[in-house]
């Protein structure tokens, strides 16, 4: 007996780890940086630095991560989508993906303006630190913090507005776009 599920045009594995991978660092790091933005404050002791310090560590990853997935992604192309895609939905997914490349690049270096600017290196996963581009200065982090709290804020929508339309296909459209991410089921 032959699995239907197993039968569905996928995404490379490796195109599959990096989403997801990507997809928990970029939680995980969001919800880091707007629970040290919104609820902590210069006052907290050393917490909010560490907090923010840990922020730092995991989202600097997506700088790396992102470049071996484009590399990746257009070495590799995508399942076709669904022939029942009107070509404006067809185009309006491929818009919206590049929409999340365009933000998983913009995040990351305005949040390394931001530190730079402010005279605070950028490490990654505690192992080392991105070398210093910009020199410290409160010019600068009047503008870097800003913009990297908006387009982190812009992100945190279009990754939710992403998984939602995943929802929408999976459980409304009954199609495969959300299984071409999924890992393959083992025959039984």
């Amino acid at each position: 007996m032959t699995n239907q599920y197993n039968h569905i045009p996928r995404y490379t594995t490796t195109a599959r780890i990096l989403h997801w991978l990507m997809a928990a660092i970029f939680i995980v790091a969001w919800l880091i940086g707007f629970y040290s933005t919104e609820f902590m404050s210069y006052g907290d002791g050393g917490s909010r630095g560490a907090v923010i310090t840990l922020h730092k560590n995991i989202a600097s990853t997506i700088l790396f991560l992102v470049v071996i997935r484009i590399f990746w992604r257009y070495t590799h192309p995508a399942p076709a989508l669904p022939e029942n895609m009107s070509p404006l939905m067809q185009k309006m997914a491929h818009g919206a993906h590049h929409l999340l490349y365009l933000l998983l690049v913009l995040v990351p270096i305005s949040g390394c303006v931001f530190s730079w600017s402010a005279g605070h290196p950028v490490p990654v996963l505690y192992l080392f630190n991105i070398p210093q581009l910009v020199q410290a200065n409160p010019s600068i982090v009047a503008w870097a913090r800003p913009v990297h709290e908006w387009l982190a804020l812009f992100a945190g929508l279009v990754v939710v507005v992403h998984l939602l339309a995943a929802l929408k296909h999976h459980f409304i459209d009954k199609d495969s776009v959300l299984l071409s991410m999924l890992p393959e089921r083992k025959q039984r």
